[in-house]
C-alpha cells in the first residue's frame, strides 16, 4: 500500500483501500490451480493406495489443527499491518490456554473464551507498551513476551489448578464442550461418496466432508474471522488509518492520524485472536490446559502469515496447508507421509519444467535432481520413521517459506521505530 497522500485520503475510505497492487493470481486461474493440485492429489492416493490423505477424517482433524495456527497468524497480520513485529505470538497463546481453562471449568466454556480473549490482548498490551511507547527492538520484547507467559502460566497452574478433581501443577480440570455440529444428510452423503476412491470426486468430498462433520462453533467463528479482518482492514477508512501507520507513519501523522493510538488497538487485537487461539486448544483440541500444548504453534502461524504475505487469505492457505501436514501425526503418519513423498517428487518434477520455460536452467537442473532423489527415497522404502512424521510440520513451514520468499513483501515501516512528531 502507498501511504496516502491527502487528509481526503485517510478520512474516505473508497479512495485508497483496496489491497497492495502487484502479479496476483486472478480467481480463475487460482481455482484452476487448486483443481490442478487435488488432481495431483487424487493421483497420488490411486497409486500408492493411501486413501487416509483424504479421508474425511484426515480432512477434519487438519481443520481442527490449522485452526489455532490460523488464529495466531492473523493476530501477528493485525500486528504487523501497523507496524509492530509480533514474535510474542507464542507468549499469547499460552496465556490464552491457561486463562481459557481456569475460567472455563469454573464459569463455563463460553466464559472461557472471552476471558481467554483478554488473558492474550493483556499479553498484547505489554507489548505494545514496551515497542511502542518505550521504542524497545520488537523481537527483544516478543521473546519477553514468550518466556513471560511461560513463566507466569507455570506458576500460577498449581495455585489454580491442585486441589480440583482432574487438576494438578500441570493440568487444569476438564471444561465443558463448547459443542459441536455435523450437517446431517450432507456429512454422510459425502462420507459415502469418499469411500468410494473415485478420482478426484472422492477427494473433493473427503475435504467438503471434513468442513461440515463434527465441527466446533469456535471453528466457526474463526473461519469467519478471515473475510471479517480483509474487510476491516481493506474496506473501511479505520483500517485504512492503520495501514498507513505500518506503511508510513509519518506520512501518516501529517494527515491527521493518531498513530500511537493505532499501533496500540492493533497489537491488542493481535494479542487478543493469538489468545483466541489457544483457547482453542484448552477447550476444544484438548478440553483442559495441559503445559506445553501450545507447541510452537505461534511461531508456524507466524509462517503462515509470512506464506500468505501478509495477506488474509493466503495466510489461511498456510494455516491449512501447515494444518494438513500436522494432521498426519495424528492419523496414518507413516504411511501418508511416505505417499506424500511421491507427490513431492511430482511436484519438483513440475517445477523443473516450469523453471526450464522460464529458461532458469541451472535451478531447473538442480530442482529435477532434488526430485529424483526424493522419488527414489519413495521407490526404495515402504514407510517413513516415525521422527520424519513428526519434523513433516516444520520441514513445510521451512520449505514453503523458502520457495515464496521472493515474491514478500511486508508493511514498509514493519519494525522500524517510530516517535511522535519525528517527521517535523
Amino acid at each position: 500500500m502507498t501511504a496516502p497522500t491527502t487528509a481526503t485520503d485517510v478520512n474516505q475510505p473508497s479512495l485508497e483501500h483496496a489491497p497492495p497492487t502487484g502479479r496476483r493470481m486472478s480467481w480463475p486461474v487460482l481455482l484452476l490451480v487448486i483443481a490442478g493440485a487435488l488432481a495431483l492429489v487424487s493421483i497420488v492416493r490411486l497409486i500408492t493406495g493411501a486413501d487416509g490423505i483424504t479421508n474425511v477424517s484426515q480432512m477434519s482433524t487438519a481443520l481442527q489443527l490449522a485452526v489455532p495456527i490460523g488464529l495466531a497468524g492473523l493476530g501477528g497480520l493485525w500486528a504487523e499491518r501497523a507496524g509492530v513485529v509480533n514474535i510474542g505470538l507464542e507468549g499469547m497463546m499460552i496465556l490464552g490456554t491457561w486463562f481459557g481453562a481456569w475460567a472455563g471449568f469454573q464459569w463455563g466454556p463460553w466464559t472461557g473464551v472471552l476471558v481467554g480473549i483478554i488473558g492474550g490482548a493483556i499479553g498484547g498490551l505489554l507489548h505494545a507498551i514496551v515497542t511502542i511507547t518505550f521504542n524497545v527492538n520488537h523481537i527483544v520484547s516478543g521473546v519477553a513476551i514468550n518466556i513471560l507467559a511461560l513463566g507466569a502460566t507455570r506458576y500460577l497452574a498449581p495455585l489454580a489448578f491442585e486441589g480440583h478433581q482432574g487438576g494438578s501443577a500441570k493440568q487444569s480440570p476438564a471444561v465443558e464442550s463448547l459443542g459441536h455440529f455435523t450437517v446431517p444428510g450432507l456429512s454422510d452423503g459425502l462420507r459415502d461418496l469418499n469411500e468410494k476412491g473415485w478420482f478426484l470426486v472422492s477427494d473433493i468430498a473427503g475435504l467438503l466432508g471434513g468442513l461440515v462433520t463434527n465441527v466446533s462453533w469456535l471453528t466457526l467463528i474463526a473461519v469467519a474471522l478471515i473475510p471479517a479482518t480483509w474487510w476491516i482492514l481493506w474496506r473501511t477508512a479505520f483500517g485504512l488509518r492503520l495501514r498507513s501507520c505500518g506503511e508510513n507513519p509519518i506520512a501518516a501523522e501529517s494527515l491527521g492520524v493518531n498513530v500511537y493510538k493505532y499501533k496500540y488497538l492493533a497489537v491488542i487485537i493481535s494479542g487478543g485472536l493469538a489468545g483466541l487461539g489457544g483457547v482453542f486448544l484448552s477447550l476444544v483440541a484438548n478440553p483442559f490446559y495441559l503445559e506445553g500444548q501450545v507447541s510452537g504453534r505461534g511461531y508456524i502461524g507466524l509462517a503462515a502469515m509470512i506464506f500468505g504475505n501478509w495477506m488474509p487469505g493466503g495466510l489461511a492457505i498456510g494455516a491449512g496447508l501447515f494444518g494438513y501436514t500436522d494432521s498426519l501425526n495424528l492419523r496414518g503418519g507413516s504411511a501418508n507421509v511416505h505417499a506424500l513423498l511421491l507427490l513431492g517428487a511430482l511436484l519438483l518434477l513440475i517445477g523443473a519444467i516450469w523453471l526450464v520455460i522460464r529458461k532458469k536452467y541451472v535451478h531447473a537442473v538442480i530442482t529435477l535432481v532434488v526430485g529424483a532423489l526424493v522419488f527414489a527415497w519413495y521407490a526404495g522404502t515402504n514407510e517413513v520413521p516415525n521422527q520424519v512424521v513428526s519434523a513433516t510440520p516444520y520441514v513445510i513451514t521451512l520449505v514453503v517459506l523458502a520457495l515464496s520468499a521472493q515474491r514478500l513483501r511486508m508493511p514498509r515501516a514493519n519494525g522500524m521505530p517510530y516517535r511522535k512528531g519525528q517527521g517535523k
